[in-house]
This record gives C-alpha cells, sequence and structure tokens, in this order.
C-alpha cells in the first residue's frame, strides 16, 4: 500500500502547521489550559476559517469531504501542537455519526453548524462497567408517550463542559455487548435531567460525567435506525481510533525532536550527552518505533476509509492501536528519562507531551484490549484438505 501523501493532504497539513506553529505555541497552550474553558473559541474559530472543520463531511453540507486519510496529517499536526480544542469529539466522530445517521431534516442544519465552528459535540459512551467496549451499555432509552425516556450515567466524556450538544448511546433492548437494540440520541446538555460533574483528565482535556435522569428525546433526535446503531458507532469509534493513532504520531514525533535537542544542549564531562554512544542508541531506538508506528497509523486511516468489510477493518485498527500504545509508553518514558528530573517539571513541553501520549495510548482502547480485538478477528487458518 502506498502511504505517500498526495498534494492534496500535503497542502492541508502544511496550511495547518503554519497555523498552529504562529498561534498555538506552547506559551499560548499553557494559557488555554489555565482558562476556566480549558479551550480557545478563538482557536476553534480560526479552525473554521481555515477548512479544517468540514474535512471529512460532504460538501453537500459545506464540508470538505475526504475521510481519515486526508485528516491523518491534520490530527498529526494537534498531536505536535497538543491541542486542547474538541476536534476529534466534533469532526472525527460526532460529525460522522451524524452524516451516517441523522435524518435529512436535522443532518444539513447540524453538519453546517460545525463546519461554521457553531456546534461543538461530546460524545457519551463510556460508562463505570464498560471498559473499553462502547456496545457494552446500561443506559436504557424507553418510550415515553409521543417520545422516549433515557436514564443511565457515562464517564469520562470529553469535552462535555463545553458541548452545545451530546451523542449519548443507550440500549432499547438486548445486554451486554449486544449489537443490536443500540441506540444513539442527540441532547441538549441543558436539557431538564441531564446533570453534568466537570473535570480535568490527566492531560488537561476539559470532561465530565453525565447524568441522566428521565430525560425527554424525540424521534427526530435519533441516529440511525431504532435498536440499529450499534454498527454505526463501532464503525465510526473504529475511524476515530485510527484518528488518535495520527494524533500520537505527532506527538511522539515532538517528544522525539525535543529530547534530541536536548541531548545537543546539555553537556557532561565536558561534552554533550548526545555523543554518548548508549544515549544516541536510546535516541535511535525511539526513531524507529516512531517511524513503525506511523506506517500503522496510515495503514489503520486507509482501512477506515476504504475497508468495507467490518471484521478486517477492526483487525487492522486494533493492529495499530497495540502499536501505538505500545511506541506512547516506550517513547513518552525514555523522553523524560533522557531529559532527568527536568522532563516532568510544568515549563518544559514534554511534560506535557508525556500526559498526553499516557492518555492516547488509552482511548478507544489500550494495548490489551485491542491485542484481545485483534485476535479475535483474526481469520482462521485454512484447514488441509486430503
Amino acid at each position: 500500500m502506498n502511504f505517500d501523501v498526495d498534494d492534496d493532504e500535503r497542502l492541508i497539513a502544511e496550511s495547518v502547521q503554519r497555523l498552529f506553529a504562529d498561534a498555538y505555541t506552547f506559551d499560548a497552550r499553557r494559557r488555554i489550559l489555565a482558562s476556566p474553558d480549558g479551550c480557545s473559541r478563538a482557536a476553534w474559530t480560526a479552525f473554521a476559517e481555515l477548512g479544517l472543520l468540514g474535512l471529512g463531511i460532504d460538501p453537500a453540507h459545506g464540508g470538505l469531504g475526504g475521510g481519515a486519510t486526508i485528516m491523518q496529517g491534520v490530527m498529526e499536526a494537534i498531536g505536535d501542537a497538543l491541542v486542547l480544542e474538541p476536534y476529534l469529539s466534533t469532526v472525527g466522530l460526532g460529525a460522522r455519526l451524524i452524516e451516517r445517521g441523522a435524518a435529512p431534516a436535522a443532518k444539513a442544519p447540524m453538519l453546517r453548524d460545525i463546519v461554521a465552528g457553531r456546534l461543538v459535540i461530546a460524545v457519551a459512551t463510556t460508562e463505570r462497567e464498560s471498559g473499553h467496549d462502547a456496545l457494552r451499555i446500561a443506559t436504557r432509552v424507553r418510550p415515553d408517550g409521543d417520545a422516549f425516556r433515557l436514564d443511565g450515567e457515562k464517564r469520562v466524556v470529553l469535552h462535555a463542559p463545553i458541548a452545545d450538544r451530546l451523542i449519548v448511546s443507550a440500549r432499547s433492548a438486548g445486554a451486554g455487548n449486544d449489537p443490536d437494540g443500540v441506540d444513539l440520541f442527540v441532547v441538549a446538555p441543558s436539557a431538564p435531567g441531564v446533570r453534568l460533574a466537570s473535570y480535568r483528565t490527566l492531560d488537561g482535556m476539559t470532561a465530565a460525567d453525565v447524568t441522566l435522569d428521565g430525560v425527554r428525546v424525540g424521534g427526530e433526535d435519533r441516529l440511525g435506525a431504532p435498536g440499529a446503531a450499534g454498527p454505526l458507532l463501532d464503525e465510526a469509534i473504529d475511524h476515530a481510533t485510527a484518528l488518535v493513532c495520527a494524533e500520537a504520531i505527532g506527538a511522539l514525533r515532538s517528544a522525539n525532536a525535543a529530547t534530541l535537542d536536548y541531548l545537543k544542549e546539555r553537556r557532561q564531562f565536558g561534552a554533550p550527552i548526545g555523543t554518548f554512544q548508549a544515549l544516541q542508541h536510546r535516541m535511535v531506538d525511539m526513531t524507529v518505533i516512531v517511524e513503525q508506528a506511523r506506517s500503522m497509523a496510515a495503514l489503520a486511516c486507509a482501512s477506515v476509509d476504504r475497508e468495507r468489510d467490518a471484521r478486517r477493518r477492526r483487525h487492522v485498527v486494533s493492529a495499530a492501536k497495540v502499536e501505538i500504545a505500545d511506541a506512547c509508553r516506550h517513547v513518552s518514558r525514555e523522553a523524560v528519562q533522557l531529559h532527568g528530573g527536568m522532563g516532568m517539571t510544568d515549563e518544559l513541553k514534554v511534560s506535557h507531551t508525556f500526559r498526553r501520549l499516557t492518555v492516547l495510548a488509552a482511548q478507544f482502547g489500550d494495548a490489551d484490549h485491542h491485542l484481545a480485538r485483534f485476535v479475535a478477528t483474526d481469520d482462521p487458518p485454512a484447514r488441509e484438505t486430503a
């Protein structure tokens, strides 16, 4: 498979890199991190003006089209700059669910608002007992007169405190992780019965635990056919997982670059410590690991764009996430260790990158989860015939 980027992908990635270099420096990020919202509306508007919020969205709704492959360079730039804004939850996951599941009358205005930067989406799928399996849902949806009633709790809903809408998973039938009987609804955070307990995650992202107590929603708020949103959710999360892999590459490269600069500058015994052969070997290992991981991230992005067989798509995405999670763990630890005690100080970007890589390694499933899924989706060997 050819992983070389085409001209459009290169131009988009370069435009994003210039934007972040000018307006999303590490100092600017620290100011955004310290703000009450933990994100910048001005930055979000700049993303919209550059067309970033339209990637992956059909041009009929004001978007630029494309898929994970064309978004790969953008996600790498987001990972490098440690962007705090809700790009993945809104564009990479929320818009995909809306475009593939919303009724036409509701779809068009929501997608146009996303493209224009007027609508932020948070996706509420994780629960106390769900682990990394988004289809293991305890939240229930029941008929309530001419509408429906949602009851349950969602945990660690990224960007929920700043979201204009939540996409909530619920179960109308079945149990466990049965893909049948799953529904998705668009819910306003201000709706009666919705309560948010807000906090910051390890890497500084805004998040909330969401309680749904008799929240009324209408049929027009449903995404997908009744009780049949399981495959829609599964595909969208694979798409988002591939984008997380691409984001991790940007953060990994940032960690490597910062570490290499430090090895060149830090002197010991009268020489830069980067001249010590043992440290050179460790730096080479980090570089090789990131390049291998980038190939797997590119494969995952291509797979979610092109693969129509859900089993094979899951297999490739899980293989990539295992590689990415291992790379995040190894490179982040090496980067901090090679910086010494300075590596954990808040003033250095590498400490923020370490925390972000720790979260990315587990987002949408850690290495253990995806290794088990990789094995489960492996095709059995062909049986020999006499």
